[in-house]
């Protein structure tokens, strides 16, 4: 401490020395004619620029000092002030190279994923182009105690090294479930009563191609937009020519996917307005929720439909006087999801009973529930607008020229996922109904009707696609809303 204090009384004789020089110099560089207090301001430029620019000094306001504490206090907060480029540039930063680099790095990161414009519409592989996806939910896998050869997946760096011989399914699963969010919180803030559902529907698909960088087969959307309303549980979409407006006493299913490469993102939520509805919501969210939790590697498909109806049938809604027990409906169901299929074979139940298949390391899963106030059971109604082509048939023949072309058109624009005639008609085709009903009675493509509980009743659905990864479970489509 000594030592730093009789340095500075030496360092302020030399500085005031050296100024009564400097003010000598300034005075006889004065030009004949010149006032006084130009000689003085030249002076006071002139001193400024020299405070600034020697190494690791920084500028003082007039009559403050530089050395000493009041002088280290000044340099302190000059240097918090500092701008970034001014904190990285030379020897006299007030950083080490190393924080300096650091800093550079947190900010390229803070700048990615952080351009999107309102509304969105710049591709998500725009914006995060060094491929770093934001990552869903992680959850650990339970490890059974009695099992002496069970392991702890987080830590095994066996399961860890498989892992990343999976990196890049996972970045293409995770451009689509950041695509999924992005549309849907702002879908959220845009919709409102008095909305027409292909209103709806044209908004959710159009953003959702722009977000996905829409491109064939190798990324765009999965499947039709479903708005399914209140009896009507899914695959409802509306045709060219329907006139249907969404109300404050609706209950909407949104239910929308995107794919890259054929890693289909399966995501949906349920949209009311009327808190009167509030329960039959909470009910069906809860329990998806309870599957998410109970799925996991060798979990069994129906251990994981007990606990989804367990906790749905613990809930009741009241409405318009009446109590009604939440059902689940039992002939709709979650699934497993493969490259360009939708239903890849495996079906996760949501009532006890189902198979006792087991889940397997790395697959994908779409864990959804379907709630309802009437039957717990939908049926086929009202006109069709979704169909896919049957991803096992083999080689057809076709006498109809209509045929042959309607099929060509499937097969470029959606090989074996789902599409609706409202897509047809965005591609220019017109007096199509014929042939496509020939390719369904051929058993080429097949359709999917609206499925409904008994009218009058209301249901509710909830949705995410989860990965069964090496180490851990993904819940990939997980967002601030559910």
């Amino acid at each position: 401490m000594s030592a730093a204090v009789v340095n500075n009384v030496g360092e302020k004789a030399e500085d005031k020395k050296r100024n009564e020089e400097e003010e000598i110099e300034d005075i006889d560089e004065v030009p004949d004619g010149a006032a006084p207090e130009d000689a003085k301001k030249k002076k006071k430029k002139k001193k400024k620029k020299k405070a600034a620019g020697g190494e690791g000094s920084v500028n003082v306001p007039d009559g403050g000092e530089a050395n000493g504490e009041v002088g280290m206090a000044t340099a302190k907060l000059a240097n918090a002030h500092l701008s970034d480029e001014e904190e990285g540039e030379g020897e006299g930063a007030a950083q080490t190279e190393g924080s300096s680099k650091k800093k550079k790095k947190n900010k390229k990161k803070k700048k990615t994923g952080s351009m999107q414009t309102d509304p969105p519409s710049v591709p998500v592989v725009d914006l995060y182009q060094d491929g770093e996806l934001p990552i869903g939910e992680i959850s650990e896998y339970k490890i059974n105690k009695d099992d002496r050869k069970a392991i702890n997946r987080m830590t095994s760096a066996e399961k860890r090294a498989l892992e990343t011989s999976y990196d890049e399914m996972y970045r293409e699963i995770r451009i689509g479930a950041e695509v999924h969010r992005t549309t849907r919180k702002y879908f959220q803030k845009w919709v409102e009563p008095g909305k027409s559902m292909i209103e709806i529907c044209n908004v959710i698909e159009e953003m959702n191609r722009k977000l996905i960088k829409e491109k064939g087969l190798e990324a765009g959307l999965a499947f039709p937009t479903g708005c399914s309303l209140n009896h009507c549980a899914a695959h409802y979409t509306p045709n060219a020519g329907d006139t249907t407006v969404l109300s404050y006493d609706d209950v909407c299913k949104i239910d929308y996917g995107v794919h890259v490469n054929g890693r289909v993102i399966d995501c949906a939520f349920t949209l009311t307005f009327n808190p009167k509805y509030d329960r039959l919501v909470e009910a069906v969210k809860a329990a998806t929720n309870t599957g998410i939790r109970e799925a996991g590697i060798d979990a069994r498909l129906c251990d994981i439909g007990a606990a989804i109806q367990e906790t749905m049938e613990s809930y009741e809604v009241e409405l318009d006087g009446k109590t009604y027990q939440v059902k689940p409906i039992r002939n709709l169901n979650g699934h497993s999801i493969a490259p360009y299929r939708i239903h890849a074979g495996k079906t996760v139940p949501i009532v006890k009973g189902g198979e006792m298949e087991v889940m397997e390391e790395n697959e994908v899963y779409a864990i959804e529930t379907f709630g309802s106030t009437g039957k717990g059971y939908v049926h086929d109604d009202m006109e069709t607008s979704h169909y896919m082509k049957n991803y096992d048939v083999g080689h057809v023949p076709l006498r109809l020229a209509k045929s042959k072309h309607l099929l060509n058109i499937v097969n470029q624009n959606f090989g074996t996922l789902a599409f609706c005639r409202r897509w047809l008609d965005r591609l220019g085709e017109s007096k199509y109904l014929m042939a496509l009903k020939d390719l369904c009675d051929k058993g080429i493509v097949d359709p999917y009707p609206p499925l409904c509980d008994i009218k009058g009743c209301y249901t509710a659905q909830f949705e995410h696609t989860i990965v069964l990864r090496p180490t851990c479970k993904e819940v990939v489509t997980r967002g601030d809303d559910y």
